[in-house]
C-alpha cells in the first residue's frame, strides 16, 4: 500500500497520512533503542572506580550490579569529603554501601585502627565483620576484628594484640576495651553508625556519644539508618560536619518489596488465626513478633506442642542458647522464629517469606524494622498483622506514616487450608527426586504388594496418609472472621457518644482537676484521655467543663482501664465524682489511709494502680483516688498546668467543689 502511494501522484491527505505513519514508526524504533540502552547500560561495580582486589572479591561473591543505596553512596564517599547520612530500609545492601568505599580508602600497610563500624547487636556485628572480610579477602595485610559482648573477652584481647585496620563493634564492649587500653581510636579516619535508629532504641545514646568524643574531629562519619527520628537528626547535627543526606525510597517508609496484609479477629482467637495463616502457607519461613517474653514463650510452646517447626528467641536465653536457636533458624531446621523486638534486633537472615505481627508494636518505627526483615535483596516478602476490631485505627496510622496501603484479608476457613495443604503435598510429590538405584531393589516387592489397588485407590491412600491430620483437625472448624458490619453498625446508631456500641450498664461520672482556666474543652479532654490511655476506643459520655474542673462519663466496663491509665500522674488527676451513680456502693471497696490532701502531691507518680484514702476536707471519703501519669512532656500540657504543680498541695479550691459541679463558677456542657 505504501508503494502504491509513491507510484501515484500523492494528494495532500495522502502526504499527511504518510508523515503520520513515519512519525509513529520512528517513535517505535526510538522506544526499542531506549529500552535496549537501558538494559545494556545498567551500572556495574566496575564503573564505581573500586580497586581491582575488591572487584575480584565481590565478583566471586556474585555481585554484578550495585543496589540503589550502593550506587549513590559509593561514588559519594570516593569523590567527596563530606559526611554522609544514608536512609534506606533494612536489607537493601547498606553493608556494601559503606564497606566497599571504606576498604577502598584505607591503607592496608598501616597497622592502626583506621575505620570503626558500630552496630547495635552481636549478630549484626558478626555479620558485618564477615561481609567485610569477604570483600577484602584479596587485599594483602588487611585485618578486620569484631568485638562484642557475650563472648570471652580474652579471645578478643588476643585478636587485638596486633592492631587491625577495621574494628566492627557493639558500643558496650568497645568502651570496655577502650578503658582497658586495648583499643586506640586516635587514628580513626572513618566512623560508621549502622542501624543507628536501632542503637538509640536500645539505649546506646550515651555510649555512642562517649565513643564519638574519643575519635578525632577530622574523621568522616557515615550514618546509616532505616528511619530518621529526631534523635538521629540531633546526633547528625552535633557530631557530623557538612553532611549530606541520601534517601533511597521515601524517608521513614517501608520497603517497596513488602506486601502488607492484616486479619481482623477477636483478641482471644489470635493464636488460632496465627495457625491458619501458617497452615495456609506451607513453605513459610518467617519471624513471629510478640510484645513480651512471656507471650513469646507461650506462643512458641503452643506451636511446638501442635507440631510446628518453631522456637523462641527472647532475653531470658543465654548466649549459647541464643546461638543454637539462630543456627537452627538459619539452617531452616526451624520454620518459625517467635521473638521479641529486642531479641530480634540486628538479626540478618536471608530469604524470609513472612513477618507476622502477633501484636502491633506501639511505635511505627518498630513496625518498619519488623517488616524490613523480609523482602530483602529485591525479593518479595509479606508482612502480616493480626488485630482486633478496635485496632483498625492503628493500621490507618501506620498506612499514613509509611505511605503504604494495607490489605485486609479474610481469615482462611478449614476448607481453604485443607485445599492448600493438599496441593502442596501434590507439588512435593511431583518434584521429589527419585533415586532409581536405591529404590530399584525394592520395586518388585512393592509392585506385588500393591497390585490389587487401582491407580485411583492408590492415589487416595497416598494422599490420605499425609493429609488425614489436616482433615480431622479442620473438620467443622468455626469461622474466625468477625461478622461483617458497616462502620456505623459496629458503633451503633449515631446518638449520644456515650451510647455508641453495646456497652452494658449505666455510666460512671469522673472528675478531672483541670478546667476552662487551663484551656480545657471537650476536644482537649478527649485528646488527654486518648494520650494517657493510648486507646481511642474509650467511650466518653456527657462532658461538663467548669472553671476549675472537668466532669465526664464513662461506662463501668471501661472505668478500671481509665483509672489505671491515669494512676501515678501528677499534673492531670482523675477521680470518681461523688455524684456518680453507685459512688456510695463502691466507697467500702477502698480502704482509707491517714493523711491530708498534701499526700497526693508528695506521692506523685510513685505508685501504680488505685490509691485510696483520705483526701482532706469533704474529699476524705472519695471512693477512687486521684490518678495521673507523670513524667514526660505531653502535647496537652501547658504553662498553667505546670504552674499548678508548684502551688502548695491540698489547696482549698479543690476541697470546696467536693466531687460535684456545684460551686465551681461558670459551667459549659457538651
Amino acid at each position: 500500500m505504501i508503494f502504491e502511494v509513491f507510484l501515484l501522484t500523492p494528494t495532500t491527505n495522502q502526504i499527511q497520512t504518510l508523515n503520520l505513519f513515519f512519525c509513529r514508526f520512528m517513535e517505535f524504533i526510538a522506544g526499542l533503542l531506549l529500552e535496549t540502552c537501558t538494559k545494556t547500560n545498567k551500572m556495574t561495580f566496575r564503573e564505581l572506580n573500586l580497586k581491582e582486589e575488591i572487584l575480584s572479591a565481590i565478583e566471586e561473591l556474585g555481585y554484578e550490579n550495585p543496589m540503589p543505596v550502593q550506587e549513590l553512596s559509593i561514588p559519594f564517599m570516593l569523590e567527596k569529603t563530606a559526611d554522609l547520612v544514608a536512609l534506606a530500609q533494612t536489607g537493601t545492601g547498606k553493608t556494601a554501601a559503606f564497606g566497599l568505599p571504606v576498604l577502598n580508602l584505607i591503607n592496608a600497610q598501616t597497622k592502626q585502627v583506621q575505620a570503626l563500624v558500630l552496630s547495635p547487636t552481636r549478630e549484626l556485628c558478626i555479620q558485618i565483620a564477615n561481609d567485610l572480610k569477604g570483600y577484602s579477602k584479596n587485599i594483602r595485610g588487611l585485618k578486620v576484628v569484631a568485638v562484642y559482648g557475650g563472648e570471652d573477652i580474652r579471645v578478643q584481647l588476643r585478636q587485638l594484640d596486633t592492631a587491625p585496620q577495621i574494628i566492627v563493634a557493639t558500643p558496650g564492649r568497645l568502651i570496655d576495651l577502650i578503658e582497658r587500653g586495648k583499643v586506640e581510636l586516635g587514628a580513626v579516619d572513618f566512623l560508621v553508625l549502622d542501624e543507628a535508629d536501632e542503637m538509640l532504641n536500645m539505649g546506646f545514646k550515651e555510649d555512642i556519644e562517649t565513643i564519638l568524643e574519643r575519635t578525632p574531629d577530622s574523621r568522616r562519619t557515615m550514618l546509616f539508618s532505616a528511619t530518621m527520628p529526631k534523635e538521629i537528626a540531633n546526633i547528625a547535627k552535633r557530631y557530623m560536619k557538612n553532611y549530606e543526606e541520601i534517601t533511597v525510597g521515601t524517608k521513614n517508609a517501608g520497603s517497596e518489596n513488602v506486601e502488607h496484609v492484616y486479619y481482623v479477629s477477636q483478641a482471644k482467637q489470635r493464636y488460632l488465626v496465627l495457625k491458619r495463616i501458617v497452615d495456609l502457607n506451607p513453605d513459610i519461613y518467617g519471624i513471629v513478633f510478640c510484645r513480651t517474653r512471656m507471650e513469646t514463650k507461650e506462643v512458641a510452646d503452643k506451636l511446638m506442642h501442635d507440631g510446628y517447626n518453631a522456637d523462641a528467641l527472647h532475653g531470658d536465653l543465654s548466649q549459647a542458647q541464643r546461638d543454637t536457636v539462630m543456627q537452627k533458624f538459619r539452617n531452616r531446621n526451624i520454620q518459625l522464629l517467635v521473638a521479641t523486638d529486642v531479641a530480634a534486633r540486628g538479626l540478618d537472615v536471608s530469604d524470609l517469606t513472612h513477618v507476622i505481627n502477633y501484636n502491633l508494636p506501639d511505635d511505627v518505627e518498630i513496625y518498619t524494622h519488623r517488616s524490613g526483615r523480609t523482602g530483602r535483596a529485591n525479593k518479595k516478602g509479606i508482612a502480616v498483622t493480626i488485630i482486633h476490631s478496635k485496632e483498625r485505627f492503628k493500621i490507618k496510622d501506620i498506612e499514613r506514616m509509611l505511605r503504604k496501603t494495607f490489605t485486609q484479608e479474610q481469615i482462611p476457613n478449614g476448607l481453604e487450608v485443607c485445599k492448600k495443604q493438599l496441593f502442596h503435598l501434590i507439588d512435593r510429590m511431583e518434584n521429589v527426586e527419585v533415586s532409581e538405584e536405591q529404590i530399584e531393589t525394592y520395586m518388585p516387592q512393592i509392585m506385588t504388594q500393591l497390585e490389587y489397588l487401582s491407580k485411583e485407590e492408590l492415589l487416595k491412600r497416598f494422599v490420605s496418609l499425609e493429609f488425614n491430620r489436616f482433615l480431622s483437625y479442620y473438620k467443622n472448624t468455626e469461622d474466625l472472621n468477625l461478622p461483617e458490619r458497616s462502620e456505623r453498625g459496629e458503633r451503633g446508631e449515631r446518638g449520644e457518644r456515650g451510647e455508641r456500641g453495646p456497652k452494658p450498664g449505666g455510666r460512671v461520672r469522673l472528675k478531672m482537676n483541670v478546667g476552662e482556666r487551663e484551656g480545657v474543652d471537650a476536644k482537649r479532654l478527649l485528646g488527654i484521655i486518648n494520650d494517657v490511655t493510648n486507646d481511642k476506643s474509650i467511650n466518653i459520655g456527657a462532658i461538663e467543663v467548669t472553671n476549675k474542673f472537668t466532669f465526664f462519663d464513662v461506662f463501668p466496663d471501661q472505668l478500671d482501664q481509665v483509672m489505671t491509665a491515669f494512676a501515678g500522674q501528677t499534673d492531670v488527676i482523675v477521680s470518681e465524682a461523688k455524684s456518680s451513680k453507685g459512688f456510695e456502693d463502691r466507697k467500702s471497696d477502698y480502704r482509707p489511709r491517714s493523711g491530708g490532701s498534701s499526700d497526693r502531691r508528695s506521692s506523685g507518680g510513685s505508685g501504680g494502680g488505685y490509691r485510696g484514702g483520705d483526701r482532706g476536707g469533704d474529699r476524705g471519703a472519695s471512693s477512687r483516688p486521684a490518678a495521673s501519669a507523670g513524667g514526660g512532656d505531653k502535647p496537652w500540657r501547658n504553662r498553667e498546668l505546670s504552674d499548678r504543680s508548684s502551688r502548695p498541695s491540698g489547696g482549698s479550691d479543690r476541697r470546696s467543689s467536693g466531687g460535684s459541679s456545684s460551686g465551681s463558677g461558670y459551667k459549659k456542657r457538651y
